[in-house]
């Protein structure tokens, strides 16, 4: 017969507070030295090309409602 042990760790709440307090830190790290940050040049450009991109979006999803608006209207009244 073959006996198989399994270890449960223990999570305290100091355990607990150490690992949040870790992670914390290892962000602010992260965010302060490995991250990079677009300039601010960067980030117009990038805002434009939404904006651009929501409009274009914005355009055709109107273009599909209004033709199939149309299309349903003419067969509803082809009906009666």
């Amino acid at each position: 017969m073959i006996r198989v042990r399994i270890l449960v760790p223990v999570h305290t709440e100091k355990t607990k507070m150490a690992n949040v307090t870790e992670y914390i830190k290892e962000s602010y790290i992260e965010l302060t030295q490995k991250v990079t940050w677009p300039t601010w040049r960067e980030l117009q450009s990038s805002a434009v090309l939404v904006l651009v991109a929501a409009m274009i979006i914005a355009l055709v999803i109107t273009a599909m409602d209004q033709s199939i608006h149309f299309l349903l209207s003419k067969f509803y009244s082809s009906l009666s």
